[in-house]
């Protein structure tokens, strides 16, 4: 199987693609010479393991028939200062809401995630240093 992306030049900084039948637009900061027209695109790989993981960490749930009020995947990336400007540690807060969650089968969850499902987990772990938080609020 092969994904492929054709991501076309719009003007000034923008480009746009369709992924699964959505326009997605990139573009710079006004401060990087863009006009702001879409979100930065390192940023997509934060959104990309969140995404990717989010969606794993709820099937496994359900599966177990634990299903949470709320659920949040928050991606924390530090930045290097110099260039390539690229990120080197990341850290993924799996943050539920409800009653009586099982601390052990969400942890199980994010586990099988992170290590056996995720894909963009399993490349991102190869490149830089990934910390896990799991938290629970009522």
């Amino acid at each position: 199987m092969k994904h492929i992306v054709d991501l076309s030049w719009q003007q000034n900084m923008a480009f746009e693609t369709e992924m699964d039948g959505h326009k997605v637009t990139i573009d710079a900061s006004p401060e990087s010479g863009g006009d702001d027209l879409g979100p930065r695109p390192k940023k997509f790989m934060l959104t990309a393991l969140a995404g990717c993981t989010g969606i794993d960490v709820i099937m496994i749930l359900k599966k177990m028939k634990v299903v949470p009020e709320s659920f949040n995947v928050i991606v924390e990336a530090d930045v290097t200062e110099e260039h390539p400007k690229k990120y080197y540690q990341l850290k993924v807060v799996y943050q539920f809401k409800g009653k009586d969650l099982p601390m052990d089968k969400l942890e199980k969850a994010v586990k099988l995630s992170e290590e056996k499902y995720c894909g963009v987990s399993a490349v991102y772990r190869k490149a830089m240093d990934m910390k896990t938080e799991i938290r629970i609020i009522e």
